[in-house]
């Protein structure tokens, strides 16, 4: 009886441990969204004066796994125009799209 409640007891251990050690949470879709952005928005023709500009961007995905930009908070058309040419209607690479949820994603062109 007492081999027995052992085996059970190391059961229960290498069990709870092996729980504890599997990763659930992988890698969050945002920050992958954020990445995939970054990617789009890379090789810009801003000169040295047009350095150094932000804006934040406002956007939902379709049900396609498109961006579809909403707004460009910033004070320079050009990176207005650049952001929305360059992200309306991409298609995206994310699991479990909520449909019309809306995202912000800071953006700064620095040379």
């Amino acid at each position: 009886m007492r081999k027995l409640s052992l085996v059970f007891v190391a059961a229960l251990l290498l069990a709870t441990g092996n729980v504890l050690a599997n990763d659930a949470t992988g890698v969050e879709p945002e920050k992958s969204l954020s990445n995939q952005i970054t990617k789009m928005l890379e090789n810009n023709s801003f000169t040295e004066m047009e350095s150094d500009l932000t804006a934040q961007v406002r956007f939902t995905l379709n049900s396609a796994g498109e961006i579809v930009v909403l707004s460009v908070d910033t004070e320079s058309v050009n990176l207005e125009r650049f952001v929305k040419g360059r992200l309306n209607y991409q298609k995206v690479d994310v699991s479990n799209v909520e449909e019309g949820k809306l995202y912000t994603v800071p953006v700064r062109i620095a040379s």
